[in-house]
């Protein structure tokens, strides 16, 4: 495939598109003029197992959403969603569903394994349909470009399946930031260190060496998608552990980096990093079977951010840990001797510390010194009923392509620093090019497996 560049005029287009949608609390209307008062949103969801049963079921208690279609490559997951939904018209390839439904719906949900993201989201975008799509947006930088830019193109509501940006927690740790609770920032840590995510979705490797014939229920060939054929094999692809492997997924930080990214990011007003670097466990970075097929068990990535005026420094180093690898003891010690979260953001600033748990609510520290200071209240909002009020009319959504694009592009970044360990990666985001090491390059950029190339992409 050809690489992508952006001209000068659409890079500037883009790029004040997202400056304004972050900036300005403007309400977005329908692309196509807006629906009339009291009438629903015609909706479809693209995978129905699994998170896609629990974004169709949030879906489906929203009383101003009518879910019309369905489509999923396993049959038993169409058939539960189908008894559940007993309206609603079932389909097995989303292109299908496009092309029967296209008149019919609004709106589409797009819950698959990461791999397959942007070539569903982008095609109902062109239809200029509304798109909710889980994180990470992408499975590579090019692609989260790419989908940003038509997002803004067509004039779609967008939002990205970052939840936890909708509740108090993030919402006020949002406003701590730029409230200058804590001062000037000076660095930033966040981690996902969950307890069994190793065991339970980050396999060891490597491929296996021959596969089986896949179990009837499932259509493999519109599972793999955009991705290079291989034969199925049991317990390691579908329906979960797909997080694990190069070709599917986007690693741990890939896809919870989106939530604990998503208030620093916000806060600070960050913009594309210009340097991404990654160390890796031993053991993957020493063996080339797994090298080649699954991503590590765990990682550490520091990407250098352009300061600001949120920031005390010209560059602010920014910090990923997961797996085997953890904050520093000193920044966990900050949380005045309790246990440090799991999952969370650490920001360290000129005058105090902030402690984002994800999920939960931000802590000032020490807590001491801010004893007496009053944490702002924010009332729980709901990811997909704001999706659905800003489909119909309504104010814009928490978690629209513009603001998340660059976001998630930034984050990827890290995943292909992940495939050079050890190398600095110095970026140039106008031009989507590592200028001190242009061999980084080729991971910026799936080539498409046959059947599933476009002439646009």
């Amino acid at each position: 495939m050809e690489n992508h560049r952006f001209s000068q005029s659409r890079r500037t287009f883009i790029r004040a598109a997202a400056t304004a949608a972050a900036a300005t609390p403007f309400l977005i209307r329908c692309s196509s003029g807006g629906k009339a008062p009291g009438s629903k949103l015609n909706h479809a969801c693209i995978g129905v197992g699994g998170m896609g049963w629990q974004d169709l079921n949030k879906f489906r208690e929203d009383p101003n959403v009518e879910i019309v279609a369905i489509c999923d490559t396993d049959a038993d997951n169409l058939r539960k969603a189908s008894e559940a939904l007993p309206g609603a018209r079932t389909y097995s390839d989303w292109r299908e569903l496009l092309e029967k439904e296209e008149d019919n719906i609004d709106s589409v949900n797009v819950t698959v394994p990461d791999h397959n993201h942007f070539i569903i989201a982008w095609n109902f975008i062109r239809k200029k349909k509304h798109v909710y799509c889980q994180k990470p947006m992408c499975h590579d930088v090019t692609e989260v470009r790419i989908l940003t830019e038509a997002s803004v193109k067509y004039g779609i509501i967008t939002q990205l399946g970052t939840q936890v940006a909708s509740r108090p927690g993030d919402r006020a740790a949002v406003k701590l930031i730029k409230d200058g609770a804590i001062g000037k920032i000076k660095h930033a840590y966040l981690c996902s260190n969950r307890p069994g995510a190793v065991e339970n979705y980050r396999l060891p490797g490597p491929r296996p060496a021959q596969g089986e014939a896949a179990p009837g229920n499932l259509n493999w060939d519109l599972w793999l998608g955009t991705a290079p054929s291989r034969p199925w094999s049991p317990d390691i692809y579908h329906p979960t552990k797909w997080r694990a492997w190069l070709d599917f997924g986007t690693g741990w930080s890939g896809d919870i980096g989106c939530h604990i990214f998503d208030a620093v990011w916000k806060g600070l007003g960050l913009t594309s990093p210009v340097s991404v670097e990654a160390e890796v466990q031993e053991s993957w970075k020493n063996s080339a079977a797994r090298r080649a097929d699954v991503w590590p068990q765990g990682d550490h990535i520091t990407w250098m951010f352009p300061g600001n005026d949120m920031t005390d420094t010209k560059m602010l180093p920014l910090e990923w840990f997961d797996g085997e690898f953890y904050p520093p003891s000193e920044i966990m010690n900050l949380n005045s001797g309790k246990e440090y979260p799991a999952e969370s953001a650490m920001l360290i600033g000129t005058e105090g510390a902030l402690l984002i748990p994800h999920g939960g609510m931000p802590v000032l520290l020490p807590e001491d010194k801010f004893i007496n200071y009053q944490i702002p209240q924010f009332e729980a909002g709901n990811h997909y009923h704001s999706f659905v009020v800003a489909c119909l009319g309504g104010p814009k959504t928490e978690s629209h392509f513009a603001q998340t694009g660059p976001m998630t592009e930034a984050i990827l970044l890290g995943t292909v620093a992940i495939r050079v360990p050890g190398t600095r990666l110095d970026w140039d985001a106008d031009k989507l090019k590592f200028t001190n090491f242009p061999e980084a390059e080729k991971f910026l950029r799936r080539d498409y497996r046959k059947g599933w190339k476009t002439k646009d992409f």
